[in-house]
Order: structure tokens, then C-alpha cells, then sequence
């Protein structure tokens, strides 16, 4: 199945798209992006959903390309067994090599599984592995801070030391958008001085630039930069 799954990636390649994602997505081999729009990505990971054959792709890791592992996060992403998704996903994440696999990449059924999902976070985060951990955090800014917030979980993501660009961005971005969402509950990180220096002032940066963000708690954030 894969020389079949890859033909067809290639009949929908977009040569300028590819390099235009080439620019984006630095940690990738640019020899490794075939270039196929997101859109074609998601129709066709959803033709492939009813396909019996689809397990052999999915446990062919890795995948010689980067769009094969973007079809792969859109296919996990699309089921609806939580067991089988989980399991395929905890197969595939030491595999992600690049922030746009691992972002896009979003399982809907963890919806309807997040007592479960937040004890899979929990090791996730204690990951050595970059893409592992970002995805971690993204999935507690995607699950956990609304109305299953709890302020335990702003305290896992604060924990976090890393020297990864991709690891801290990622935790920046997730307490800009705790500060859009939970402020009170989220502030004290900035005015205690709770995160590293550079995760602190990005995620300033990130929240001012946020339109969930009031001008009155953007000015006060402003003055907490390190």
C-alpha cells in the first residue's frame, strides 16, 4: 500500500507549494516534502480511513516523506476508536520530526477521553523527545483550559526546562492563550517569575498580540518583561 499511497501524493503535488513549506518547517529535509496542499492531505486521509489495508501505512515508520507523515497525523487524527488511536499515536510520536506534523495533528475523540488522554500527557511531558513534549503541551492548551481547567495543569506546563526552541515556543503560546482563558488563575507565573526568562517575555509578547487580551491587562503585561 505504501507505493500506492505515495503515487498518489506525488499526482497531487504542488511544486511551489513545496518549496514555499520548505522555508517553514526548517528541521525537514526539503528533498522530503513532496508539497501537497493540507486540504488534499485531509480528503484524502479520510478516503483512506475505510480502507482495511491503511494499518500497513501506519506502521511503516518512518515514512521517507514529510507529506506521508502529514497524512499520517490527519488518518490518527480522524479515527474514532479511542483505544486504536491512542495506540497509533503513541507508535507515531517518536517519529515526529517538525512542529507542523505535531500541531496539526488532533485527534477528535480525545474529547470525549480526557480523564484518560491527561494521564497520557503526564508522561508525555517527561519526554526526551522534542516533538513528544510540544505535542503534550498542545494538547493541554487544546483540552484543558476551558471548562476542565484545573490549576495543577498550568503548574506541569511551568515545570518544563528545555534548551528546544520548539519545546519552549510551544509552552509560551500555551500560557498566552491560559492568560486569554483563565487570567487570574495564569498571572501569577508572569509576576512571580514562575517560567525561564525567555518563555516569560515570549509569552508576553504572544498574549499583547492576542485580541482575547484587554488593552488594560496588555498594559499591565507589558510591564512584567524581564
Amino acid at each position: 500500500m505504501k507505493d500506492e499511497i505515495t503515487a498518489k501524493l506525488f499526482a497531487l503535488r504542488d511544486e511551489k507549494y513545496g518549496e514555499f513549506q520548505a522555508k517553514l518547517i526548517p528541521t525537514v529535509d526539503a528533498k522530503s516534502i513532496i508539497g501537497v496542499r493540507t486540504p488534499e492531505l485531509r480528503k484524502y486521509a479520510k478516503e483512506l480511513a475505510g480502507d482495511a489495508r491503511v494499518s500497513e501505512f501506519l506502521s511503516d515508520l518512518p515514512h521517507q516523506y514529510f507529506d506521508e507523515n502529514q497524512l499520517h497525523a490527519f488518518i490518527l487524527s480522524g479515527m474514532k476508536d479511542y483505544e486504536r488511536c491512542m495506540a497509533e499515536l503513541c507508535h507515531f510520536l517518536p517519529f515526529v520530526d517538525n512542529w507542523a506534523t505535531c500541531d496539526q495533528m488532533s485527534p477528535k475523540v480525545f474529547k470525549k477521553h480526557r480523564p484518560e488522554l491527561l494521564e497520557y500527557i503526564k508522561k508525555w511531558l517527561e519526554s526526551e523527545h522534542t516533538y513528544t513534549v510540544r505535542f503534550a503541551v498542545g494538547m493541554l492548551m487544546e483540552h484543558f483550559l476551558d471548562e476542565d481547567f484545573d490549576p495543577a495543569y498550568p503548574e506541569m506546563a511551568a515545570r518544563i526546562r528545555s534548551e528546544e526552541y520548539y519545546i519552549n515556543m510551544m509552552t509560551a503560546w500555551y500560557f498566552a492563550t491560559a492568560l486569554a482563558k483563565q487570567y487570574e488563575a495564569v498571572l501569577p507565573y508572569l509576576t512571580e517569575r514562575r517560567l525561564d526568562k525567555w518563555t516569560h517575555n515570549k509569552t508576553i509578547q504572544k498574549a499583547v498580540e492576542s485580541y482575547r487580551i484587554t488593552d488594560e491587562q496588555k498594559a499591565f503585561l507589558r510591564k512584567q518583561k524581564i
